[in-house]
């Protein structure tokens, strides 16, 4: 049998009736993808709140849309969908402030910590949200073609899944980092965490150490774990944001392979963010001699956005049954990250002492 990659799924179907969207937070990722993916699927988008007016000010003139003065303004407009790209910290006070029922995309992670998304979640279940978290990763052309070459058995059994990556992060784009005790992990390898989990499920348990780097102050950013699956899936992540040596060297790639099969992945937007190089899924099919390109149909920013707000409204309008990354499901990634922070502070496994 021929692989004919043409035939892998990578977009998510949009609403037949769009939404006007409602935008919490004017910093760079809404600038940088949540409204170019808006604008490139057809979205409204009907204005923005920061509690930095200016800031808000410039970026609705940029875009034509409204600045809000004030919370309560933002979340009174009629029959809005309200997109949080806050600040983890910030999300709880957004979310009271929204009317009961809504839907609403809460940027990741789900709170500063596990006690913090549980309030959240709490706070969705009271005021009975509709409401998703935003791991647009799972809606990447590459991932959701990925996760097509799966169900179709192009890899057979997945048995092993790695992450590796070594980069030049320009951390600086992000100031409010520096002040947060976590970084690395809830702040970035989460959207690899949560797209693990989405294809091999929740792990047994954990190992891990997340460090710092000696020539900056950032809490931590570098990463080495391992998430056990038990006896027949191996899956690790060794993450590098210090690699300040040159393009030649750097990678930013996935490696998932199965019993009959495997996928190359290639997240390009992370080797030159927010310029990025293109993204790469190539695949080694069952019964294959070699591995084929995938010719990819956009990018992860900004096209996952779009998707990542395709299913919300279609969710919300009773159009797809299922709403991906759902407070519910996305505490449990918060979970993951919650037990590989307890790993890392944990005394490591000590060596036998050498015999007297």
């Amino acid at each position: 049998m021929t692989f004919d990659p043409r035939t892998l799924s990578q977009s998510w179907r949009l609403p037949s009736n769009l939404s006007p969207i409602v935008t919490f937070g004017a910093g760079s990722i809404v600038d940088d993808a949540h409204y170019p993916a808006y604008a490139k699927g057809g979205f409204p988008v009907a204005g923005l709140y920061d509690p930095d007016h200016e800031k808000a000010k410039a970026l609705a003139d940029k875009w034509g849309v409204k600045a809000y003065p004030t919370i309560e303004e933002a979340a009174a407009v009629d029959n809005a969908i309200f997109d949080l790209a806050t600040p983890p910290a910030a999300h709880a006070k957004v979310l009271a402030a929204l009317p009961d029922g809504a839907a609403v995309l809460i940027q990741k992670p789900m709170g500063t910590d596990l006690a913090a998304a549980t309030e959240i979640l709490t706070l969705c279940r009271e005021k009975r949200l509709k409401a998703a978290v935003n791991f647009q990763l799972r809606f990447a052309p590459m991932m959701l073609a990925l996760k097509d070459a799966i169900a179709k058995g192009l890899l057979g059994e997945v048995v092993d899944f790695d992450v590796y990556l070594a980069l030049d992060t320009p951390w600086e784009l992000w100031a409010f980092l520096e002040r947060l005790p976590r970084v690395e992990i809830a702040m970035h390898s989460i959207h690899y965490l949560d797209l693990i989990r989405q294809v091999l499920g929740d792990p047994q348990g954990v190992h891990a150490k997340s460090i710092g780097h000696p020539n900056h102050s950032m809490a931590q950013t570098r990463t080495t774990a391992i998430l056990d699956y038990g006896e027949r899936i191996r899956c690790a992540l060794s993450i590098n944001h210090d690699h300040k040596f040159g393009r030649r060297h750097q990678a930013c790639e996935f490696r998932v392979c199965g019993t009959e099969g495997a996928a190359y992945i290639q997240l390009g937007v992370n080797l030159d963010y927010p310029r990025g190089e293109p993204d790469i899924l190539e695949i080694y099919p069952k019964g294959g001699d070699g591995w084929v390109t995938v010719p990819l149909e956009g990018t992860w920013f900004p096209d996952a956005f779009g998707g990542r707000m395709a299913n919300l409204q279609r969710y919300a309008s009773g159009e797809d049954r299922e709403l991906v990354s759902s407070v519910e499901d996305a505490w449990m990634t918060m979970a993951l990250v919650e037990a590989l922070y307890a790993s890392s502070a944990a005394p490591a496994t000590p060596l036998a002492a050498r015999p007297q």
